[in-house]
């Protein structure tokens, strides 16, 4: 059986280089390409591959929200997140997201190939040093809480999934809006989440806002 596949990532070099890899092997055909989450969306779900290969860090839409949509849409899509970053924190929100894989993209060639055989197959792959590195973070405790957060953090994480813009935000709590933003973005980091609807889920589940 041939794997067809999804290749998704806004550098074009480095996407022609994953078709090039892939399509060595006669049991994987390359059916599309796209160069940011919402194509790479609509592609898979016109052609329903049987794996997309989708880099974290695109435009429109991150790969980590590109997962969720592919995944809540039902398409029987095996996902694997192509990223730069080790992180823990990342890794953990791409496999809650639904994705069966996640690489690194200095992953050797073989790696890929044998990445997009294993989800294809509805088997789980952690690229080399991955799953080791979760293993490492669940042992040492580093999965976001809300006892992780400062109050400041606290304040700022409630009054963002409420809706205040920054510069509501920074009036009330007597900070500037680059401070503000400097502050999400670090709770974005630290609680190793990709968008708002994912603050939101977090803020409500420890009680940190009452929206519903």
């Amino acid at each position: 059986m041939v794997i067809s596949v999804l290749l998704a990532d806004d550098h074009g070099v480095l996407r022609d280089g994953l078709r090039r890899l892939l399509e060595a092997n006669s049991d994987i055909r390359v059916c599309a390409l796209a160069d940011n989450g919402r194509e790479a969306l609509e592609k898979a779900t016109a052609m329903r591959p049987d794996v997309a290969l989708l880099d974290i860090s695109m435009p429109v839409l991150s790969g980590i929200e590109a997962t969720r949509a592919i995944v809540a849409a039902s398409l029987e899509t095996a996902v694997v997140i192509l990223s730069m970053h080790s992180s823990a924190d990342l890794v953990r929100e791409a496999l809650r997201a639904g994705a069966l894989g996640y690489l690194l993209k200095e992953a050797a060639g073989e790696e890929v190939v044998k990445a997009v055989r294993t989800v294809a197959a509805g088997k789980r792959f952690l690229g080399a040093g991955i799953a080791e590195l979760v293993v490492e973070g669940y042992i040492h405790g580093q999965v976001a809480t809300a006892a992780n957060l400062t109050a400041r953090e606290r304040d700022v994480l409630r009054l963002v999934v409420e809706g205040k813009s920054n510069v509501e935000s920074a009036t009330i709590l007597g900070l500037s809006p680059r401070s503000v933003e400097t502050y999400r973005l670090r709770l974005m980091q630290k609680l190793g989440v990709s968008d708002l609807p994912s603050l939101v889920k977090f803020a409500i589940r420890h009680g940190i806002t009452t929206l519903e």
